[in-house]
């Protein structure tokens, strides 16, 4: 076996920097000590893992989200929302009943600047408010009927914009994308939990 390919080789004094890193990243592997600059190197055998670049995924990510909006809102002639604005819509989605003050600390963001846009979901006819028949200061925040018509419609014009994206990749490609799909699910919910 490459020493290049043990977790645990040392290279003298270059093993902690990241361009030491030359022969493992190469092949995919980096040493324990790259655990330190943010790279996953265990495995659950113990034995060593592709690294994960998460500046390379996190732009990704963004860059697919984005393209992805543009490309679906040609098709559904759905009006669209300011991504804050989509942002809020979706928690109230997911949380129906949520309160603006939740909605705010679950995307982090000031209270007033949530009601503003909130207003403007509301007279778009997307949330409703309704007032407790107990505590008159507690508003829930749901979504209606034409919101989930919304988001359907939207959720299937982003799976054609994915599918005719994908169709021009290998089929190797394509089942990498398939086998990633839980994880990158799990990874969606804790980055939505609350801070």
């Amino acid at each position: 076996m490459s020493p290049h390919k043990h977790v645990s080789a040392v290279r003298g004094a270059e093993r902690f920097r990241p361009a030491a890193l030359g022969a493992w990243a190469a092949e995919g592997l980096v040493p324990a000590e790259a655990y330190a600059y943010g790279m996953e190197t265990v495995g659950a055998g113990g034995g060593p893992v592709r690294a994960v670049d998460h500046r390379a995924l996190a732009v990704s990510v963004i860059d697919i989200s984005s393209d992805i909006r543009r490309k679906s809102l040609n098709d559904t002639g759905v009006r669209p929302l300011p991504n804050g604005a989509l942002e809020i819509l979706r928690v109230i989605e997911s949380s129906p009943g949520i309160t603006v003050a939740e909605v705010a600390a679950r995307l982090g963001r000031q209270f007033s600047n949530v009601s503003v846009q909130l207003r403007e979901l509301v007279a778009a006819g997307l949330v409703t408010r309704v007032r407790d028949a107990a505590d008159k200061r507690y508003v829930a925040l749901h979504p209606t009927a034409e919101s989930r018509r919304i988001k359907a419609l939207l959720e299937g014009a982003w799976a054609e914009a994915l599918a005719t994206a994908s169709s021009r990749l290998l089929p190797e490609e394509r089942e990498q994308i398939a086998a990633s799909l839980p994880a990158l699910q799990r990874l969606a919910s804790l980055l939505a939990e609350p801070e």
